[in-house]
């Protein structure tokens, strides 16, 4: 007994305080940054249920009594929402879907074939994504201009592509890299065409990448404005265009602007909610970092 307790009483060696403090720094910096990022969601979140008393007021309103008013005037008058919202489910959702699609049949053909120079291709393509917006507005415009894609859900569609396909690219050719060569040998060997050895083996082993690719495209198109802002029009206008529409000359219409704020936050967070497990799964198998 004398022994069990000498030895509970023995203090910490020097390495495992240390890791005892790690543990608690990195508590910290998490808290932190929950905190930094969670806290302003929360903020826009309450200042949409407040009247336009409360949500100018020089003093910051914790409680008060809440009203819908700011979503009504979202959605009745000429104020309606509901074209925008309808606009940005189209021309993110198709665009992020062509992305997936496209970038797992090129990202497969990356992954699998062997010739010189792949690790530059690899990085031309890539670098396609981080050229800045300004350098290919002006091409696309014209190019849209004399196609008469201007102000149109399709012309929406193919210029957030220009963004979303080389990002879906990159990401599915790491995907695919991290599938053994030999389980496609097997399945030829019994039998399958190169397609269907692709289709029925390679494909549902990465559907956690096709997951994480199709949110994370999903995202960067929901919440575009630079593009949006010069392809788009009456017909066309999507949530960004309309949020922005609230800052006028006369003033900012804080409450609206808030609640539309989290109508745009909110779907996305859910579907990053919704299919959580896959984005973690994608996101911790190296793929993000590329070949």
């Amino acid at each position: 007994m004398s022994t069990v307790t000498a030895a509970r009483k023995a203090p910490q060696s020097p390495l495992e305080a240390t890791s005892r403090r790690s543990r608690w720094l990195v508590v910290l910096l998490l808290a932190l940054a929950m905190l930094w990022t969670l806290v302003p969601l929360l903020w826009m979140l309450l200042s949409s249920f407040k009247n336009r008393t409360d949500v100018t007021a020089a003093t910051p309103q914790i409680l008060f009594a809440p009203t819908l008013d700011n979503y009504r005037n979202l959605f009745s008058g000429p104020n309606n929402l509901g074209p925008y919202i309808w606009h940005s489910v189209l021309a993110a959702g198709i665009s992020a879907l062509l992305a997936v699609c496209l970038g797992a049949l090129a990202g497969y053909g990356l992954a699998r074939t062997q010739m010189r120079g792949k690790r530059h291709l690899a990085f031309w393509i890539i670098s396609t994504r981080m050229a800045p917006i300004a350098a290919v507005v002006v091409p696309l415009f014209l190019i849209f201009r004399g196609l008469g894609l201007i102000d149109s859900i399709p012309g929406l569609v193919l210029a957030y592509l220009t963004f979303n396909l080389p990002f879906a690219i990159w990401l599915m050719s790491a995907f695919f890299a991290e599938v053994p060569a030999s389980l496609e040998e097997s399945a030829l060997v019994a039998g399958c065409t190169r397609w269907q050895a692709f289709w029925t083996v390679v494909l549902p082993l990465t559907k956690s990448g096709l997951v994480t690719t199709f949110i994370l495209c999903l995202v960067f198109a929901w919440n575009d404005y630079a593009f949006a802002v010069v392809f788009s029009g009456p017909n066309s206008q999507t949530l960004p265009i309309a949020a922005s529409q609230l800052v006028t000359q006369t003033g900012v219409d804080w409450g609206q602007l808030t609640a539309i704020g989290t109508i745009v936050v909110v779907p996305m967070m859910l579907a990053g909610l919704a299919v959580r497990r896959w984005l973690v799964t994608g996101l911790t198998l190296g793929a993000v970092t590329g070949e």
